[in-house]
């Protein structure tokens, strides 16, 4: 399981999703859409119409992978946070059950309302 308590592991940039399809379609059920993606060097979060996949890349040659899939249908809470003019991050904190709270922090323009909005879709 990845450690969502790490900050530094998640300050994601949005990427276009077919850079990301490749490396978890094998994860992906019939029919599974892939909605938004946000990534970091290596690692990466996706946003489908089922769940949130998030990949930690490891070791030197980033063969070695781990997958943590979230249902939508376990989030109890969520908050999400905006740019400001000083703080250029948006963040979105998820309240899962049986996990605890976890944090995705995004970097430069990223769309955080929509990703407020698809999260609302699912769990309310």
């Amino acid at each position: 399981m990845i450690d969502f308590n790490n900050g530094s592991l998640f300050k994601l940039a949005q990427c276009d999703p077919a850079e990301i399809v490749p490396q978890i379609s094998g994860l992906l059920l019939d029919g599974e859409q892939v909605l938004v993606a946000a990534k970091t060097i290596r690692d990466f979060v996706v946003f489908t119409d089922k769940r949130i996949i998030a990949g930690n890349v490891q070791g030197i040659t980033g063969k070695k992978r781990d997958f943590s899939s979230l249902p939508y249908s376990k989030i109890q809470a969520f908050s999400v946070e905006t740019a400001g003019t000083f703080d250029l991050d948006a963040e979105l904190e998820l309240w899962f059950s049986g996990l605890g709270k976890v944090r995705f922090e995004f970097k430069g323009r990223f769309d955080i309302t929509y990703l407020g909005k698809l999260i609302a879709h699912h769990v309310l």
